[in-house]
């Protein structure tokens, strides 16, 4: 039976042509190695406020707000390199997400988050400092236990 990554590029198709015209069209800074859910948010109010570092992943219905009406604001919402923004996640204008950091699914994250941290929450929180991620926020842990389960044959 094919698998679904037999129908990958064509996934990745599409989110290079969203994030061409994120750049060019909207003006957006989002790096060239980001990726990101095709149900992901990117506010389009003041567009030129975004910005995505290199080897970021931002998952499913993850909101990123450069602007806040109620007050008039508009502001530079930041998210840096080998990051993970988990599903249904809210990013508050003027955020900045540091380097190697992981926000877990369901949070709102309202104030800066420092490099290396892990947050999760409403209002985020911080649970682990000092964490070290590989490209896309992947906890190098994962690696290992994905290589334990092929070698006792889970993935045949």
């Amino acid at each position: 039976m094919a698998s679904l990554n037999a129908f990958r590029w064509i996934r990745e198709g599409i989110v290079f042509v969203k994030r061409t015209v994120y750049t060019r069209v909207w003006g957006m800074d989002l790096d060239p190695t980001c990726t990101f859910s095709l149900s992901a948010h990117f506010d389009r109010t003041y567009p030129r406020g975004v910005h995505v570092g290199a080897e970021t992943y931002i998952a499913f219905n993850v909101r990123i707000l450069t602007h806040d009406m109620t007050r008039g604001l508009y502001l530079h919402t930041r998210i840096g390199r080998h990051c993970f923004i988990g599903g249904n996640s809210l990013i508050m204008p003027g955020v900045t997400i540091g380097d190697g950091s992981i926000v877990g699914a369901g949070s709102v994250v309202t104030k800066n988050v420092p490099a290396g941290t892990m947050v999760a929450g409403n209002p985020a929180k911080v649970l682990r400092e000092d964490i070290v991620v590989g490209p896309y926020g992947r906890l190098p842990s994962a690696d290992a236990t994905k290589q334990r389960l092929v070698e006792e044959g889970a993935f045949s």
